[in-house]
């Protein structure tokens, strides 16, 4: 059977395409999707042909899915079956005439810079424990995984992944390792990396068994995850915005929009962010168009 061969496609996109984990997972579960789907129609992956993949595709739909999701369920199709064709395990690519479907151009969804800055002020004067008067390792934890993703950008896998050894002190920077493991260095302030220091330090005293060198840790010392850290921004974002979204994403475009509003340059963003290509961070300029509107209708006499 040619779905013997997943995990022999999956090794591909780990070791020679560098796929993120994350994206390794969702192609996983994709390829796992459509072969169920074909199990109930009775038809062997090895057989499938465009009225299949087109029968699934209409399917999801039927279900409510998104076109973006149903999009990247496509792209793990096409890109097995090319990975078959490759090495000679298929003659054909039921995909091959399958396109994607039409998307709209959703804006980022951003936070207003000033209310957060408020509020990581005030969370900062109350990260003492209130019946001990020591500091809070949770609630430091929390207060500086918000800084950092606000500060520098990263993705919530990024920050996940962070160890101790990557925050550089003395230089104020930290190595980030991003999508198909590709490291980046990001200047951080030194206000930043004081916080760092005095998290590190009530770490340490709590005396961890496991002496986990992963930055951000659990209250039992293990390795953070993903749901985690969305609680946590969640919690965070409830006291500043009012939009629906509430997720570490959003201050990764929070943090773009800011520097571009303040006239960084653009290719200096795409850096920081880690994007592949500058298109990813041209979605940033639109934020800032709409500010510039909204300016012009505040001070022009004639607007």
């Amino acid at each position: 059977m040619v779905f013997m061969f997943l995990e022999r496609f999956l090794g591909y996109l780990q070791f020679e395409k560098r796929f993120s984990a994350h994206t390794i997972l969702a192609y996983r579960k994709d390829l796992t999707q459509f072969n169920k789907f074909l199990t109930t129609t009775g038809t062997k992956i090895e057989v499938s042909t465009y009225t299949h993949v087109r029968s699934w595709i209409v399917e999801m739909m039927d279900q409510g899915s998104e076109s973006r999701t149903i999009n990247r369920k496509i792209s793990a199709l096409k890109s097995f079956f090319k990975f078959l064709i490759r090495e000679n395990i298929s003659s054909d690519d039921p995909t091959r005439k399958v396109q994607s479907l039409k998307t709209a151009k959703r804006l980022p969804v951003i936070v207003e810079e000033a209310k957060l800055n408020n509020w990581l002020n005030t969370a900062s004067l109350d990260t003492r424990n209130k019946f001990t008067g020591e500091e809070d390792f949770t609630l430091f934890r929390n207060l500086l995984i918000i800084e950092i993703l606000f500060c520098t950008g990263i993705r919530s896998a990024e920050l996940i992944g962070l160890k101790e050894e990557d925050v550089d002190i003395y230089n104020c920077q930290i190595k980030v390792l991003g999508k198909r493991n590709k490291q980046r260095i990001i200047p951080v302030h030194i206000n930043l990396i004081r916080l760092v220091e005095k998290y590190l330090f009530i770490k340490k005293s709590k005396n961890f068994d496991n002496n986990n060198s992963i930055l951000f840790v659990t209250n039992t010392g293990n390795n953070t995850y993903p749901k985690l850290i969305y609680r946590i921004v969640n919690s965070c974002l409830n006291n500043v915005s009012t939009n629906d979204k509430k997720s570490p994403h959003v201050l990764r475009h929070t943090f773009a929009t800011s520097l571009l509003n303040k006239g960084a340059d653009l290719n200096a963003i795409k850096e920081l962010l880690g994007h592949a290509g500058l298109a990813a961070t041209q979605v940033y300029t639109h934020n800032s168009v709409e500010r510039l509107k909204t300016i012009y209708k505040q001070a022009h006499p004639k607007a």
